[in-house]
């Protein structure tokens, strides 16, 4: 995989390490938003068909990117946040009965779970990483699967960890959750587009995706993913395109109570958005071309000269079993300072992310060894 920076518009200076942060954007997305923006200007040329042809199109090619066999299983949301509440709202738990997070886990993946643990009188169980540093991420996710027993409804869970990059065996973990009646929910915010995910083979019960980060696409769009056991659940919004026969405007007036089939009683409402969806779809595209392994192979391969460097000196990295290669957590030598280090890479014009103790490291097919190596630099204060 060539470097693909020339399909980005990202100014000369300055180094982009933060795809975990919010995607910058490709050309082809900026064109197809424009062109919505266009669109709108006289909508006369809208039809009642266009309300559901792009998003149709959109479904499938995310079922291609998660290889998901039914498109009708995909709903567009506005948010993670949305996507997860939805999967919540159609969870009746039983007081004791537990929830399974990750300590620290992104904020909208603990919150709809606290509530619904607080709701229903049950219980929020956080799993913590091991004190040590050595074979951390092996070891966090043995804790985790020795959580999953009898009495566990839920595994809220991303394929990564948002903050230091820890990868969840999401395999395993699914397998011990069905073993023991518990729905496996995924936020694959941070993983989805940048790292495989194979439904057939993970088995969750329901996907969650923001898109502006991992999936290329514009703020305020996200793909979810409902299996059969939220079949005939309740949706968050009741809303005129998702239900049946809504096709035909000139018969909405004759109200129905069938649901569209599959998942897409759940999708938000406008979910037509001609400025959004084409983006999305545009960013999709590209991103099911690259493919997500070798988003992989080439973030390993100009990561790894900076990462042997930085360890040499004493900074901590994930064993690579344990991690994403396009998200990454770097600890600091004891005794370094992380104001320090946070004033270093700003003076240098390199944007990564600060979460807790580490600082977390994203990149992207715009980046290069050199990017990479200059962080390093960095860091090392060589410069």
């Amino acid at each position: 995989m060539k470097n693909q920076r020339s399909k980005f518009s990202l100014p000369a200076t300055g180094i982009y390490l933060n795809c975990g942060y919010m995607s910058p954007m490709l050309k082809a997305v900026e064109k197809a938003g424009m062109e919505g923006i266009r669109r709108k200007r006289n909508p006369a040329g809208i039809s009642s068909e266009d309300f559901f042809t792009t998003s149709e199109v959109l479904r499938k090619e995310f079922a291609k990117l998660i290889h998901a066999t039914d498109p009708g299983r995909i709903v567009i949301i506005p948010s993670a946040s949305y996507g997860l509440a939805t999967a919540a709202k159609n969870i009746k738990l039983n007081p004791g009965e537990r929830i399974i997070v990750a300590q620290e886990q992104f904020p909208s993946n603990y919150y709809v779970w606290e509530r619904l643990a607080r709701e229903c009188k049950a219980v929020v169980r956080t799993v913590a990483p091991p004190d040590t540093l050595i074979d951390r991420g092996k070891k966090w996710n043995e804790r985790i699967l020795d959580e999953i027993n009898p009495g566990v409804k839920v595994v809220a869970i991303g394929n990564v960890h948002w903050a230091d990059g820890t990868r969840f065996d999401l395999e395993k973990i699914g397998i011990k959750a069905r073993e023991v009646g518990a729905k496996l929910i995924v936020d694959g915010t941070q993983s989805v587009g940048a790292l495989p995910f194979d439904v057939r083979k993970i088995k969750p019960d329901a996907l969650i995706c923001a898109g502006y980060k991992w999936l290329m696409g514009p703020y305020s769009i996200g793909l979810a993913y409902y299996n059969e056991s939220f079949d005939g659940g309740t949706p968050i919004e009741e809303n005129w395109i998702n239900r049946h026969g809504s096709e035909d405007f000139a018969r909405l007036v004759r109200y129905q109570q069938q649901y569209q089939h599959g998942s897409l009683r759940y999708e938000v409402g406008e979910h037509s958005n001609f400025i959004l969806v084409p983006m999305i779809l545009a960013a999709l595209k590209q991103v099911n071309a690259w493919g997500p392994d070798q988003v992989q192979r080439y973030c390993k391969e100009i990561s790894a000269d900076g990462i042997r460097q930085l360890k040499a000196k004493g900074f901590w990295v994930e064993d690579d079993a344990y991690r994403g290669q396009h998200l990454f957590g770097i600890r600091f030598p004891q005794g370094a300072s992380i104001a320090a280090m946070k004033d270093r890479v700003k003076r240098n014009k390199i944007s990564v992310s600060f979460r807790g103790d580490f600082m977390r490291v994203s990149p992207h097919l715009y980046n290069s060894a050199k990017e990479f190596n200059r962080l390093a630099t960095v860091l090392l204060g060589n410069k």
